[in-house]
């Protein structure tokens, strides 16, 4: 049965829709996806292993509990001081964001670079016989024809179709 009235899909929509489908929009979306995964990994590993051994180092400081009270009453952690209204420069917050900013930007070098070399070797890999290989080539198989009492023809240098340089 037809729809009463006629439905027509707008013009910028099937362009979005390739958009969308273009492979670079879908890698994009994978990347965030396992970005956000990675986030939380690292949150983990700054949190629970990182800044414990900072603050063992420094005397058992709980690291990310650095801060300094700008008005108002201290309180015994971060969270409480700023629930009671005070303004804080929580410092060792910051600090972690450094420290989770530097290990995300180390794994994508590292990343990175392995993908690098990666694409190096696969440039590396020869597409085919280069020119000077293709002419040295053909002189060996005219070599082979000649000694064989073939007698072919054998076109003189800068004729039509022949694309080696002169010497």
């Amino acid at each position: 049965m037809k729809p009463p009235i006629p439905i027509r899909e707008p013009a910028w929509l099937s362009e979005f829709k390739a958009f969308i489908m273009r492979g670079s929009v879908v890698d994009l979306a994978v990347g965030i996806v396992i970005g956000a995964a990675f986030t939380g990994i690292v949150n983990s590993l700054v949190t629970d292993l990182i800044n414990p051994l900072i603050g063992l180092l420094i005397g058992g400081v709980d690291f990310s509990n650095i801060f300094f009270v700008l008005s108002g009453e201290r309180g015994p952690s971060l969270e409480s001081t700023r629930n009671s209204g005070a303004a804080v420069l929580a410092v060792g917050v910051f600090i972690n964001a450094i420290i989770k900013f530097l290990i995300v930007a180390m794994a994508i070098f590292w990343l990175l670079r392995v993908l690098t070399k990666l694409r190096v070797r696969q440039d590396a890999k020869p597409s085919g016989p280069s020119a000077q290989e293709k002419l040295l080539m053909e002189i060996r198989d005219e070599l082979k024809a000649a000694r064989q009492g073939g007698s072919a023809p054998v076109p003189p240098r800068g004729a039509p179709g022949d694309d080696a340089p002169l010497a």
